[in-house]
């Protein structure tokens, strides 16, 4: 066991070495992430329905809630699925089949210090934001208790996974990068990151309650704001928790299947 953790602290080290070392490109990708929270609460502020509320939400409702979200999200989402096909298609894969390490696990200990280090960029910002939306936040209630940061954590597991998941049809086919791009459609809208789920038709809002996008993001932020309170908290982490599962054991049978696929071509 001690030589396992060895192993991870060195991964982790070399990876969270060089993020720093590329913070510049990070807080460039920071400032895209950050357009949603600076200009969103303003749409819905200047919305003549934004009296009676929306989906549920009044005006410090809805500012605090992208606010949680973006900090929820410089966390908890992975895009690690581009790093690996591109790997997979150039051939440098390789190199990851012959180490003294897992290449699952390898991948993951490779996400966390980017997101550590990316949401260590972020907190400056979070802050300008708070002060300059200090006037909607005067009577805020955070739900910051163990069941958020129990599903702050599966529902990176559950980010992580699944684009892993998606990463292994690179073994399968010439180009998956496409196929990475309409990951996003669903992403966005279905895990709250654009508007949160409640402003959706109380349809198109049950079916994203039943699909994995909602549980990486959406769960823990609406824990955060007070949204999702008793039995629906556990039931919340119920499914968090099983999409973890069932996203690890598709994406190893996908990585069984597949591997046989690879060729190394670009060595």
């Amino acid at each position: 066991m001690s030589v396992l953790l060895r192993k991870w602290r060195a991964v982790f080290s070399i990876y969270f070495q060089d993020g720093l070392a590329y913070r510049a490109s990070g807080l460039i990708w920071i400032l895209t992430d950050c357009v949603t929270a600076l200009t969103m609460p303003l749409v819905w502020a200047r919305s003549s329905s934004i009296g009676g509320g929306i989906g549920g939400y009044n005006l410090g409702g809805i500012v605090l809630y992208y606010l949680v979200m973006l900090m929820v999200g410089s966390f908890v989402t992975s895009h690690m699925m581009w790093e690996a096909a591109m790997e997979i298609k150039d051939g440098a894969f390789s190199a990851q089949l012959i180490r003294p390490i897992g290449y699952l696990q390898f991948m993951f200990l490779r996400n966390l210090s980017w997101r550590i280090i990316r949401f260590s960029l972020f907190l400056p910002f979070a802050l300008l934001f708070i002060f300059a939306y200090r006037g909607y936040l005067s009577d805020i209630h955070l739900n910051l208790g163990w069941e958020f940061w129990a599903s702050l954590v599966l529902g990176h597991l559950v980010s992580f996974f699944f684009v892993m998941m998606m990463a292994m049809l690179a073994l399968f086919v010439q180009e998956a990068m496409a196929i990475f791009e309409l990951y996003y459609i669903p992403m966005l809208f279905l895990s709250g990151q654009i508007f949160p789920v409640d402003v959706l038709p109380t349809w198109a809002a049950k079916v994203s309650r039943l699909l994995p996008f909602y549980y990486t993001t959406g769960a823990p932020s609406e824990i955060a704001v007070g949204r999702l309170t008793g039995p629906a908290i556990q039931q919340s982490l119920l499914f968090q928790a099983g999409y973890v599962v069932a996203t690890y054991l598709v994406g190893r049978w996908l990585w069984k299947k597949g591997l046989p696929y690879y060729t190394g071509v670009g060595m």
